[in-house]
């Protein structure tokens, strides 16, 4: 369960930074007679949905799994698959120095995922 967790706040960030950027708004916030509106496109509107389930998610994650560990392999991964998002989606090119990058981050994940020997 704690994994399909994991799974599911993954893709909720990529989908919500893809929709918000897709929507092409970035939202606006005003106050009318007392009242507080937000305007934005609903394809925007909905990347920020997903954002902000993924934040809650997130929230839950946290307290399953070690800080320490579980945040740097989300953050790692999320920035894989957003790299990943960007060239399919927005025709982004993947650049030398990124593909370097994630190449880094891939190898970081790995090695924190390694047993360690105990002596």
């Amino acid at each position: 369960m704690k994994f399909i967790l994991v799974i599911a706040y993954l893709i909720l960030t990529v989908a919500g930074l893809v929709l918000m950027k897709l929507g092409g708004n970035p939202g606006t916030i005003a106050l009318k007679e007392g009242t507080i509106t937000l305007g934005m496109s609903v394809i925007s509107g909905i990347g920020f949905i997903c954002y902000l389930c993924s934040f809650l998610l997130f929230t839950r994650i946290v307290v399953m799994f070690n800080l320490s560990y579980i945040f740097p392999i989300c953050t790692g991964i999320v920035q894989i698959l957003t790299l990943i998002a960007s060239a399919v989606v927005f025709k982004e090119n993947i650049t030398m120095q990124s593909a370097i990058g994630a190449a880094i981050i891939i190898v970081g994940i790995i090695i924190m995922n390694l047993k360690q020997t105990q002596t």
